[in-house]
Order: structure tokens, then sequence, then C-alpha cells
């Protein structure tokens, strides 16, 4: 069980604000930098949510049979046959909503009101859609402390606590524009309905039998072989997706140059693939030129007697240049997951030290020599090199290690800390 909550926990804790940017053709309200632009255009591509006269409208609100709409494409359920009649007294069976709002009805995923009413034009709430993902998805143990973590907790309902210790778990929510809040009970945009349904996109394999219609097969394992150091190779191939496994070991490059000591935690980093991340058996995972988002966690500058400054990020997200998104928790494949310079610019700082140490040392023995006998000069050099040189190397020693420096292009090596699903 505990196997199966590490894969379930995909990334809760990411930070929205780090989602990248991807140009979709044709939405002349979405900007290519609009938090969400990914998802919208990844749901409109798939035809789960729709345009109107070009525009998305992400700020508009999304209503209840908006919803039920989208969520029967993301499940397949959209040309489910009608086998009964609609019990909500505001939806006539003449209306082209009637259809969908039956099929929701038959499936159990979005209910009417006490009245007998279903209001399919009301904005559907955010603990109303978190409750319906929650419903719908496979039930597992998971930590309901996970909702205190928010500092809005709160204003959760008593009811919707267990909804979002689960959806947070599974990483089928969206908390923008501020990651520590979760506004349970405000409207949900459309905007934030696309995220929400290319979360669930990305993790059918987390919903029940019975309200999809594409049931997941396993097709075969496949091998991702970066590093013979990489704690795990395969990657699981189904008909929905490929599953890079946790352990796994990407290698990507820094988009542009970074200097530890220009940069702070909460910083964005980015890194591309120059070539395509394929299997052994051929299949391609990541295309080349997709972009991996990221965070600063941390930097420890550097510390007396040559300790190097470490930088400690995360890397969160891959957008393909297709516009795929994914999801991922990965980390610098080193000691303590941390970037640093390595030994041989260490030594090279020591080195240079110890040069410089020299060279100091042999001109005050060639000036303290000279002045009193010029005929000694030979002995001052003599005396005066090797200690310059050991009080340079004794300097190198002593003082601050190397700030962490990176070059556009420069390589390196993340571990995936969990697995990482991308939807075929």
């Amino acid at each position: 069980m505990k196997k199966l909550l590490a894969s379930l926990l995909v990334g809760g804790f990411i930070a929205m604000s780090t989602m990248p940017a991807f140009a979709y053709q044709g939405i002349d309200d979405v900007s290519k930098t609009y938090w969400a632009q990914p998802e919208i255009a990844s749901v409109v591509g798939d035809s789960v949510m729709t345009l109107t006269n070009g525009n998305f409208n992400p700020e508009g609100k999304m209503s209840r049979v908006e919803f039920v709409k989208a969520l029967l494409k993301v499940l397949g359920q959209d040309e489910m046959a009608v086998k009964s009649a609609v019990r909500f007294s505001d939806v006539k069976k003449s209306s082209d909503i009637y259809a969908p709002i039956v099929r929701s009805q038959q499936l159990g995923l979005v209910y009417g009101y006490p009245d007998g009413t279903f209001k399919p034009d009301r904005a559907v709430l955010r603990d109303e859609a978190q409750s319906v993902i929650s419903h719908i998805t496979i039930d597992a143990p998971v930590n309901a402390n996970i909702v205190s973590k928010y500092s809005d907790a709160a204003k959760v309902p008593a009811w919707a606590k267990d909804v979002y210790a689960k959806t947070l778990s599974y990483g089928i929510y969206v908390n923008h524009p501020d990651e520590n809040e979760l506004r349970p009970t405000e409207d949900l945009t459309r905007a934030e309905a696309a995220v929400l349904l290319y979360r669930l996109k990305q993790r059918l394999d987390l919903v029940k039998s019975q309200y999809k219609a594409v049931n997941e097969k396993v097709l075969g394992t496949e091998h991702l072989n970066v590093t013979k150091k990489a704690p795990n190779n395969e990657v699981t191939v189904t008909n929905l997706r490929n599953i890079v496994r946790e352990g796994n070991v990407l290698e990507i490059a820094f988009t542009e140059q970074f200097k530890s000591k220009l940069h702070a935690a909460g910083d964005c980093v980015t890194f591309t693939n120059p070539q395509d991340i394929v299997t052994e058996e051929g299949t391609v995972l990541f295309p080349a030129g997709s972009k991996f988002y990221g965070n600063v966690i941390d930097i420890k500058d550097p510390q007396w007697f040559n300790k190097n400054a470490r930088v400690y990020a995360q890397i969160n997200k891959v957008v393909t240049p297709d516009g795929k998104t994914v999801d991922l928790n990965a980390k610098p494949f080193y000691k303590d997951y941390a970037l640093k310079e390595g030994p041989w610019m260490t030594a090279g700082k020591v080195a240079l030290y110890t040069v410089g140490g020299a060279a100091v040392g042999t001109g005050a023995g060639v000036g303290f020599s000279f002045i009193p006998d010029p005929d000694k000069v030979g002995t001052g050099i003599a005396i005066g090199t090797p200690v310059g040189a050991g009080v340079g190397l004794i300097t190198g020693l002593v003082t601050p290690g190397l700030n962490y420096v990176a070059k556009e292009g420069e390589e390196i090596q993340v571990i995936l800390l969990e697995d990482a699903s991308i939807a075929k």
C-alpha cells in the first residue's frame, strides 16, 4: 500500500506559478504567458472544452452543465447510451443539455438539488468539483492532515475535509494564484476547470472502472538507460500512457547560464533536452526541445575551508514541443540532491592560490635579497618561492569555496522521486 501511495502523490505541493506557456493557434483570449495556457490548449485540442468565436473565456465561470459535458468527454462516456429519463424539473427533454445530464445521472457523477432541480447554468463551486473527482477515483488511505497545510484550511467545509485530503494526495486539484490557498467555496473558473480536467485525464488510471469507458492495459515494459547508476530503468507502456518509473534518471541541460550568487530560493529555472529521451526499445518519452520547469528550493552559500555553494532545485513540469504537459517530481541526481562545483574546479582554485602565492613569494624574496646584496637574489628566490607557495596553498584550502556556475547548455542528471505519467 505504501508503494501505491507513493505513486499517487504526484506533486500536491508543486507551485502553480511555474506553469510554462505553450502557443496554441486559435485561442484569441489566452496569451502565451497565461498561467493555465498549456492545460487550456490541451483540453481544447482534445475537444474536452470548446471555444466560442475563437475565445475560451478563461476567467468566466464554469457552469454545472459545462462541467458535466467536459467530464463525460474525459471519461470517454460522452456517447454512452441514454437509458433512463432525467429526474430534474428544470431540464427539458427537448433541450440539448438533456442527454449529457442523463448520462451524468446514470453514472452518478454530478447530483441535483433537494428541490428536484439540476440548475445547469449555476457555477460549479471548487469544493463541488473536488467532490466529484474524489467520488470517481479509487479509494486508498490518505493523510487528512495534508489539508491543514493550507492557510485557509478552516474554510474547507467539514464534509469536504476527506475530499480534499484525497484529491490533494492524488494531485488532481487546482489552487492558483496562491499555492497556499484552496478557496473551496468559490466559483470554479473555466481556466481552473481546464487544469482540473487535464490532471484527471493524465491520471485516468486512478478512476474507478465503472466511471470510464476505456480500461488501462499494460502492453509491456521498456527500459531507459541514461546511466548504470540509476536505481531503476523501467518504463511501463500501456494503451493510455507511458509511465516512467520512480528511480529513473533523465539527462537535461540548462536553457541559460545559471549563477548561484545571482539566484535565491523560489526562483524559476528551466532546462531542455537537446535530444529525444527515448527507451532502448524505441519509444520516445520526451521529444527533443521539451522544456523542463522547476524551482530553486534553497541555496547554501560557500563556506570557509573550501566548502562550495550548494543549489537545491526541484523539477516539477515538462512541456513537450506539441504542448503536452507532464507533472514531474525530480531532483538533481547527486549527493544530497545538490548541484555544486566538482572536485576538479576546487582543485583548480587551490592551484591558482598556490601559483599566486608562489609568485608573490618569489617577488618578495627577490626584493628582500636584492636591496642588501644583489648577489643573493638566487637565495631569495629559493626561500621566497616555496614559502609563498605554501602560504597560497593554505589560503586556498581555508578560504570559502566556489559559487555554483552552469553554462547555457550544460547538462545535469535528475532522478524521478515519483512515477511520471505521460498520456498518449
